[in-house]
């Protein structure tokens, strides 16, 4: 039997694809690359937006019009927040909610052994433990990424994967350690942890963050741990001050920021201010050697308006990301902002998003030339057009010229130039 993956989304979603991929090989799957030769297609969903749901749906369809006799298995975001859509599409044989991850080989043998259509979307409830699935393998073959948490508690007004997730839940210190030893075994000299709110994690079960950080950097071969994206308001001075301790973590920080705006900041029910923000930037600054703060910028917000976008966009000059990721507000029902009136415009939506792109680009081309001159660890991971490419420890991407082979090596190199994205530089 072969299964082919098709994931949507964030790094919690390709992990999870991953875990699912591990369980159904140990049963005997095969996985394959095209969708065309597989008895069981997963479609792990997304639906961070509404243009998410529409993609789901829509590789749902094309995957069982492109070979009808697979199995089409749905799971993900996407069924457990609108179970009801999901179990619309009558191409999916299986509709698999995201608190059945670890029954899905069971779940798939049932379907192939009566052939009668399986719905299993069980509801998040408070207190319920985190589900121990774990991957141990990646198409990556220097960098793995762990899930440690799982669920959010914040209700932004404009999310809605706390109803798709549940509350927060941690994943043991006892299996992030032992996992990370594994992926060690297995070759991976860099572990990036990930969740659904990973600032969050310990909350439930007594510990923190930088325990997670401490565990997963025990194993020898491992020689990098970094973090997926924070939150600024639940790290303490404390905890940046035991990460900086860590000489194996990254000072790469991606704080997710949405807005620079105060009143906006409000309205999406964010739980700091800018001057909250600028202030935890600074107390990195202070802690970590040439950190990277990197965000996550919304245009477009419900009511945003001119003034309001660009103070946004002053904020962003003013803390000079090394990266910025911008999307456009989209609507999404189900959550306190989709009920506002006050829309701005699509057209308005795609100018100020040229506007902050612009803003975000020279503040990256400003990071990436204060780069030049210093000397960096980089962890090379492939060769792109004759040249070796790998990211230094705070994740700046740095391409050098080389004689022989460098996937997985470790080894310093001095900044000589920057170019769009990239650092050129040479070998010590």
């Amino acid at each position: 039997m072969t299964v082919y993956f098709y994931t949507l989304g964030c790094k919690v979603n390709q992990y999870e694809s991953q875990a699912m991929g591990e369980l159904l090989k140990k049963a005997g799957f095969e996985c394959v690359t095209s969708p065309k030769e597989a008895d069981l297609v997963v479609v792990n969903s997304c639906t961070v937006t509404a243009e998410s749901s529409r993609k789901t749906r829509q590789a749902v369809r094309r995957f069982k019009s492109g070979n009808p006799q697979a199995v089409i298995l749905l799971t993900g975001c996407m069924v457990q927040a609108f179970p009801e859509m999901a179990i619309g599409l009558s191409e999916a044989d299986i509709v698999l909610g995201n608190t059945e991850y670890d029954n899905i080989v069971e779940i798939v043998g049932e379907y192939f052994e009566t052939k009668r259509r399986i719905v299993r979307v069980g509801e998040h409830k408070n207190g319920e433990k985190y589900c121990e699935i774990k991957a141990e393998s990646f198409a990556e073959h220097t960098r793995s990424y762990m899930k440690i948490e799982d669920g959010c508690n914040r209700f932004c007004s404009y999310c809605i994967i706390p109803y798709a997730r549940g509350r927060v839940r941690s994943r043991s210190l006892e299996n992030i350690r032992a996992e990370a030893y594994k992926l060690a075994e297995n070759g991976y000299k860099e572990i990036v942890l990930v969740g659904i709110n990973l600032s969050a994690f310990g909350q439930d079960i007594g510990a923190e963050l930088c325990d997670a950080v401490d565990a997963a950097a025990e194993p020898e071969g491992i020689k990098r741990v970094r973090l997926g994206s924070l939150e600024c308001d639940t790290i303490s001075d404390e905890a940046l001050d035991r990460l900086a301790e860590n000489d194996k973590f990254c000072p790469q920080f991606h704080l997710s920021l949405q807005s620079g705006c105060d009143k906006t900041l409000k309205e999406m029910n964010r739980k700091y201010d800018t001057a909250f923000y600028e202030d935890f930037v600074k107390r990195i600054r202070e802690r970590f050697l040439n950190p990277s703060i990197t965000t996550d910028i919304m245009v477009g917000f419900q009511g945003e308006t001119d003034e309001d976008f660009e103070q946004s966009r002053v904020f962003v000059e003013k803390i000079g990301f090394a990266r910025t990721h911008i999307f456009c507000y989209s609507v999404r029902e189900g959550t306190k902002a989709a009920q506002r009136t006050d829309r701005v415009p699509n057209l308005e939506k795609q100018r100020r998003s040229v506007l902050m792109q612009s803003t975000a680009g020279k503040c990256e081309r400003e990071f990436l030339e204060s780069q030049i001159g210093l000397v960096s660890q980089v962890l090379f991971e492939e060769q792109v057009d004759g040249f070796w490419e790998g990211y230094t420890e705070n994740y700046t991407r740095v391409r050098v010229k080389a004689d022989r082979p460098l996937e997985g090596e470790i080894l310093s190199v001095r900044i000589t130039g920057a170019g769009d994205g990239v650092c050129d530089g040479k070998l010590v």
